[in-house]
């Protein structure tokens, strides 16, 4: 499976590249988002899409949802043509523009022993009597779990994994703010301390740098800054 893709990915290159020696913009483009990217306020991708559209109405536009490893390998092997990530590790075959922000805070369970409860004398230290549940691929979330030394007892492979987890009241775990605040509003989670359990993580660009990226790639990369930039 993973062979057909990347000779479907090796075609569309090829047709690609046969639209850039003539001049004109066609084919499809496959931008691959880290999931529950759409609710995130600071995200203006839809935004980009809009300018994208306009400017390059003959491209056929592929949105694919996936983990970081996953996006950064279909890069690499021209699966996609862009990405859209959080910041981690870099790697020196891909190119990262900054785009836009996230919060990330701590959220239980309705069924969690701290829903509900005082959470003023909670520490680091105090947080690793209690499970986590943490992303199972490197990630800003790997880096603070490995750092604050959690414990953790459950994995999950994207948000939507993470939030089920912490829904059973088994686990502590890592969520964006705008995705969570649904749940809050139901009474099913709640954040555990906010102003101190945090982190804020930057979301970036990604295109391939060689072989260079197709002239519509490039113009997605160029919309995306101008939609982030106010430009």
């Amino acid at each position: 499976y993973d062979e057909t893709l990347r000779l479907l990915a090796s075609v569309e290159a090829f047709r690609s590249s046969i639209d850039d020696i003539h001049h004109r913009m066609g084919g499809q483009l496959d931008v691959a988002v880290f999931d529950k990217t759409a609710s995130n306020p600071q995200a203006r991708v839809g935004d980009a899409i809009a300018r994208f559209s306009a400017r390059a109405p003959e491209v056929r536009l592929n949105i694919h949802v996936g983990s970081i490893n996953a996006i950064e390998r279909g890069l690499i092997d021209g699966a996609f043509q862009v990405g859209i990530i959080p910041a981690h590790r870099s790697s020196k075959t891909l190119a990262y523009t900054d785009l836009f922000g996230e919060t990330m805070l701590l959220y239980c369970g309705a069924r969690h022993p701290l829903f509900g409860a005082a959470h003023a004398g909670l520490t680091w230290e105090k947080l690793r009597a209690h499970a986590f549940a943490g992303l199972g691929f490197h990630s800003p979330n790997m880096e603070l779990s490995h750092r604050a030394r959690l414990v953790r007892k459950a994995t999950g492979f994207d948000q939507e994994g993470i939030a089920m987890l912490v829904l059973s009241g088994q686990y502590l775990g890592f969520l964006p703010d705008h995705y969570a605040r649904g749940f809050e509003q139901e009474g099913l989670m709640q954040a555990v301390a906010p102003r101190r359990f945090r982190y804020a993580c930057r979301f970036v660009s990604v295109l391939r740098r060689s072989p260079a990226p197709s002239r519509a790639a490039q113009l997605f990369q160029e919309c995306l800054v101008a939609a982030h930039k106010g430009g």
